[in-house]
């Protein structure tokens, strides 16, 4: 059974200066094109690897 995830686009689709990750989703190239795609499981992964990134930035943010 799936658990319908939710995308994690905003609507605001840009890629950051290093092109490494989305500036609305915090996504990379390689997950936007997976999404669509991906089992449940995977989604929540990508899902997990936002959050890290979140975590990231605040970490370095003053």
């Amino acid at each position: 059974m799936h658990e319908n995830i939710p995308s994690p686009c905003v609507s605001v689709c840009r890629m950051d200066a290093k092109r490494e990750f989305c500036e609305g989703c915090l996504r990379s190239i390689e997950e936007i094109r997976a999404w669509s795609t991906s089992t449940d499981v995977q989604k929540k992964i990508i899902w997990s690897h936002i959050t890290q990134r979140l975590q990231a930035r605040h970490a370095t943010t003053p």
